[in-house]
């Protein structure tokens, strides 16, 4: 499946294979020590993938279900009227599936597919920068798109990448998208990075975004096992980053969300002090906490029993 795919997660080959993510995660230790794999942060990818970066066609196919959760809560932050940016990648291009619905709305782009997604969207301007495209995610990058982007100024970028720490913030593993995607962030009065688990902790070789400029990571739920996430969710709180979780259980959007300076509960695979909240709802530094459910008790109950 690496291979085929170029990078893959533990979670997906877990349910493909039929098996636990422990037996998994044991056999991608051993792959690894044959030198057939580069274990990742939630998966695994083909050897020398910190420089390497998977085609549109292996990405799309990798975290569906957490892009999508992600998606629906990045979307809850768009207001009608508004004015934004969206760069390219897989989880963006889910974004603006969801953002054709939102009236009055002005998005500029990089991205071929962002573009397309929102094609025949009413009353949504699409303004798409100039440039050179990337054949392989269909991106438009070089001088020309950077130079398209002078001048400009917007309410929110969202952006994703290929990893992400809290050391170094976004990355990615090409030169000329990172580029672009620095130029968007310039454009922007805040700016929102779209990150599934299995990017946590992982660092690519170009730096996008510098931490002390995210505002907002929209990310999903990392499995109960993951601390390593936990632990890297933590460190971007600690230096301001407004943390919203998105839930993939195929119910309501929503996104629990970590106030920066809130401490992690250690009976729980997530930094907490969590509360359900309404698609769109997210506490930041002074804001208001949302009341607990009783579907986060059966959550949180669930996760101490595992």
């Amino acid at each position: 499946m690496v291979r085929a795919n170029g990078a893959v997660s533990l979670r997906e080959l877990a349910r493909v294979v039929q098996t636990s993510e422990v037996t998994v995660r044991r056999d991608v230790r051993a792959l690894e020590a044959e030198g057939l794999l580069d274990r990742r942060h939630g998966g695994a990818v083909l050897p020398g993938g910190f420089t390497r970066e998977s085609g549109f066609p292996q990405k799309s196919h990798l975290a569906t279900a957490e892009k999508t959760a992600i998606a629906d809560v990045a979307a809850s932050l768009v207001e009608e009227g508004e004015a934004i940016v969206v760069g390219a990648g897989t989880t963006t291009q889910e974004l603006a599936r969801r953002l054709a619905r939102v009236p009055g709305l002005t998005v500029v782009t990089n991205s071929l597919l962002v573009a397309q997604a929102l094609a025949h969207a009413n009353r949504v301007e699409v303004v798409m920068t100039g440039g050179t495209l990337r054949g392989s995610n269909y991106a438009l990058v070089g001088s020309g798109a950077e130079q398209s982007l002078q001048g400009l100024r917007v309410s929110r970028a969202f952006l994703s990448g290929s990893g992400l720490t809290a050391e170094r913030g976004l990355s990615t593993s090409n030169m000329l998208s990172a580029s672009v995607d620095r130029a968007l962030v310039q454009a922007a009065a805040e700016v929102v990075v779209l990150a599934d688990h299995t990017k946590l902790g992982s660092d690519t070789m170009f730096q996008t975004v510098p931490t002390d400029v995210i505002t907002r990571l929209v990310t999903d739920e990392p499995p109960a096992h993951d601390e390593r996430a936990a632990t890297e969710l933590q460190a971007l709180a600690d230096q301001g980053v407004q943390i919203a979780v998105a839930g993939t259980g195929g119910g309501t959007a929503g996104g629990d969300q970590l106030p920066p300076g809130a401490r992690p509960r250690r009976d729980v695979p997530l930094p907490v002090q969590r509360g359900r909240m309404a698609a769109g709802q997210f506490r930041g530094p002074g804001g208001a906490m949302a009341a607990e459910t009783l579907e986060r008790t059966a959550r949180v109950a669930d996760l101490r029993r595992r």
